[in-house]
């Protein structure tokens, strides 16, 4: 997949998907995760037993270094209101803060990676 078509799937990711929900920098870990651990057999049990524990152990890490998985709670504004975006914009917070969401998000996959290995 190219870079190109990477940053357009995640393009709705930002804001907690525009709801204040789960972070988008969350979501695109979860979506690694399951391209590397999850299998087509997805719908049984025994098909989801990889991904599972990953997800889990990612949103733990995560949630332990943050506080929380939703994004009105990282940035401290709601996110899914026009007040809240207009907020986090005021304040820079979409290019000074969730950044680190990312670079910390990722750095628990490389960190999971490597205990696989």
């Amino acid at each position: 997949m190219s870079e190109e078509t990477a940053v357009k799937i995640a393009s709705g990711f930002g804001g907690g998907m525009r709801t204040g929900d789960t972070c988008g920098a969350v979501t695109g870990a979860i979506m690694v995760i399951g391209l590397r651990y999850g299998s087509g057999e997805c719908v049984t049990a025994a098909g989801r037993a990889g991904v599972n524990g990953k997800v889990l152990e990612f949103t733990r890490r995560f949630r332990e270094k943050h506080g929380s998985l939703y994004c009105r709670d990282l940035l401290g504004c709601d996110t899914g209101t026009p007040e809240g975006i207009a907020k986090a914009r005021e304040r820079n917070l979409f290019r000074t803060i969730c950044p680190v969401f990312v670079e910390d998000a990722a750095a628990i996959l490389e960190e999971i990676e490597k205990e696989e290995a």
